[in-house]
């Protein structure tokens, strides 16, 4: 950035805009002037120049070959002044007006022995005293037929006096005026960006209180309005409604984490106290040891969930191409049920099931979906009961069955157990929320909190569903529920990220 720039930038915008406005109307008032002194001037040289072309004329026959003309020639009274000259430039008769002195030069006695020439004297601006003049020369003979002391050019004149006084006086008028209007801009033009530029200035000023802690308020915006600045307040109140949701939610993870932690931290605290109290055994340390090692591992475990959902939250939108969500359903369940220790709800047979058509591709990669289908087998196996059923199959619009349309890939996760309770259905997404039932099994209240987050970024929707009761999350895809009072989780993904975004025709489920 230049010197130039750089001081430019530290001026006011409003001054900025005021000098934009009186830079412009200056051009144009130049430009108008310019014209119109132009067109005047052309005006009124070209009256001249027709008097002076007919008076010259009309005498150029009586010049007689001394030079010398009548004494009565009537047509003497329509100039100002006269000079007969020789091809020499010597004055051969004149009146007192040009007098005695040549009035060309050398060089425009030469173009005037070859063809009418018009000349002025004087100057309407720069020398208003000297005397103003049009002239007007012409041949009295072809040229080279001339010689010795014959006349060879005719030089007629014009007062131009008041003419250069009308132009001064134009002039003064047009700057008076445009000098009127400037100041007029200036006046305008400022008022126009006080009052284009004061919403932005409360919107700033409402903006320092909300930065300062009031964060309950809002920009006051116009409603009968609808302009740039308008619009602009609407978009800073809808950005304030978001940072605000944001900071509740992120209010309300920390006091969550907070809570969460301080349970194996005060443990932890405690079993270290009461080993240090009295002197003890190596087998009674060892025991004091392995129960801290218990408890530390349910804190790595909680803070690896709280890494993984706000990854999650964070992560980029794109993905790795088509997935099968049909084949990541069967590999984990496999797993799971072949690496499950004994005693575990997965360690029996029988204790899941896996039914799907075939392939099913989702617009989602496989390491997301592997950790959905994780976390909601777990989220069955510890809050549920096995049986556990998981289905997969394709979903079609609730408005266009029969057509084969078939936009929405359907995950089924259905347990035996008691279900989530009523009161704590529409808040069973968020972290940490469990039923007070549940702190005391496994788990962190995280695992539905990751599916929500995972498939929100996947433009999928999550149903829960128990009772008759339901709940959704994410974008309302179009799909009618279809499941019996069982506790189902219902997970819906486009099978493209584009084609799986049409407008929702199916209110959610709720």
């Amino acid at each position: 950035m230049s010197w130039i720039q750089r001081r430019v930038s530290r001026i006011p915008l409003r001054r900025r805009l005021v000098a934009g406005f009186v830079a412009t109307m200056f051009v144009l008032l130049t430009g108008a002037a310019a014209f119109v002194y132009w067109r005047v001037q052309h005006a009124l040289d070209r009256n001249l120049d027709t008097s002076l072309h007919r008076a010259a004329t009309a005498i150029a026959p009586h010049v007689t070959a001394s030079g010398t003309l009548p004494a009565n020639d009537v047509n003497l009274a329509t100039i100002d002044g006269l000079q007969v000259l020789d091809a020499d430039g010597r004055v051969l008769s004149h009146d007192g007006r040009l007098g005695a002195r040549t009035a060309l030069d050398e060089g425009d006695l030469r173009d005037a022995a070859r063809g009418p020439i018009l000349r002025n004297t004087g100057r309407v601006f720069l020398d208003p005293d000297n005397e103003a003049l049009r002239l007007y020369a012409l041949p009295l003979h072809p040229t080279g037929t001339s010689h010795g002391s014959s006349p060879a050019v005719l030089v007629v004149a014009l007062d131009k006096d008041q003419y250069d006084e009308a132009l001064r006086e134009l002039v003064a008028q047009l700057t008076a005026t445009g000098v009127a209007t400037l100041v007029l801009t200036a006046i305008v033009g400022d008022l126009l960006a006080r009052a284009a530029l004061r919403p932005v200035e409360t919107y700033r000023r409402r903006a320092t209180d909300i930065a300062a802690g009031a964060t309950t308020l809002r920009l006051d915006v116009p409603a009968e309005r609808d302009d740039e600045i308008t619009r602009l307040g609407h978009t800073l109140n809808e950005m304030l409604d978001a940072l605000t949701r944001a900071l509740d939610r992120e209010r309300r993870f920390t006091n969550d984490a907070s809570h969460e932690l301080r349970t194996p931290l005060t443990r932890l605290t405690s079993r270290v106290q009461l080993t240090l109290r009295r002197p003890r055994t190596v087998a009674e340390h060892e025991r004091a040891l392995e129960e801290i090692q218990h408890d530390l591992t349910r804190l790595t475990a909680l803070a690896d969930e709280l890494l993984t959902v706000g990854a999650a939250s964070e992560g980029a939108e794109g993905s790795c191409g088509p997935t099968d969500l049909s084949g990541v359903v069967r590999k984990v369940t496999s797993l799971r049920t072949a690496l499950a220790p004994t005693g575990s709800p997965y360690s029996v047979a029988g204790a899941v099931s896996v039914e799907t058509p075939g392939q099913c591709l989702v617009d989602v990669d496989s390491v997301r979906l592997e950790r959905i289908v994780d976390n909601l087998l777990d989220n069955a196996a510890l809050h549920g009961s096995t049986p556990v059923g998981v289905t997969v199959d394709h979903a079609v619009r609730a408005d266009s069955a029969g057509t084969g349309a078939a936009p929405w890939v359907r995950l089924v996760v259905r347990d035996s157990g008691p279900g989530i309770p009523a009161d704590l259905l529409a808040t069973a997404t968020e972290r940490f929320a469990r039923a007070p039932e549940a702190r005391s099994r496994p788990g962190s209240g995280l695992g539905l909190a990751l599916v929500a987050t995972l498939v929100e970024r996947a433009d999928g929707e999550l149903r829960l569903c128990h009772d008759g009761r339901h709940h959704s999350t994410g974008f309302a895809a179009p799909v009618a529920c279809h499941h019996d009072g069982a506790m189902t989780v219902t997970v819906l993904l486009p099978t493209d990220s584009v084609a799986g975004r049409p407008d929702a025709t199916m209110p959610r489920p709720g």
